[in-house]
């Protein structure tokens, strides 16, 4: 499904609304996330660091875990918003691949321009996938 113009402003004007609820002590680079499910539902994330680093929690897989947690496993599109438009982390984009390589990742800075438009296949090429295991 192709998302309009406005459906992909939405999108991205929830994700920076909910970035101010990030948690970044450290960093301080906070990260917001809507994440548009087939059923048309949004699910926002948003990241959450911690003292020790490797249990921090990147906004989109806050997203996806979320959605997943409400029986919800069929996602369209997610849209990103950092202060400069950064890219999904190697790791959320092996999470979103779980759901789909298929999934439209907009990437948007904080003044909710967007600075990228890619499906995750082309984020994520030979992404391994279900369909990998036997």
């Amino acid at each position: 499904m192709n998302l309009s113009q406005e459906q992909k402003a939405d999108l991205v004007r929830i994700a920076k609304n909910v970035r101010k609820w990030a948690y970044a002590p450290y960093s301080k680079y906070k990260v917001g996330a809507a994440l548009l499910t087939e059923s048309g539902k949004v699910y926002e994330g948003v990241n959450v660091e911690n003292a020790a680093f490797p249990v921090t929690n990147c906004a989109e897989r806050t997203a996806v875990f979320t959605a997943v947690a409400n029986g919800e496993t069929k996602f369209q599109a997610i849209a990103v918003v950092t202060e400069n438009g950064g890219a999904p982390c190697g790791s959320c984009r092996q999470v979103l691949a779980e759901f789909g390589t298929e999934i439209l990742v907009i990437t948007a800075d904080e003044h909710e321009n967007i600075v990228s438009e890619k499906k995750l296949i082309e984020l994520l090429p030979g992404a391994f996938t279900p369909a990998d295991l036997p």
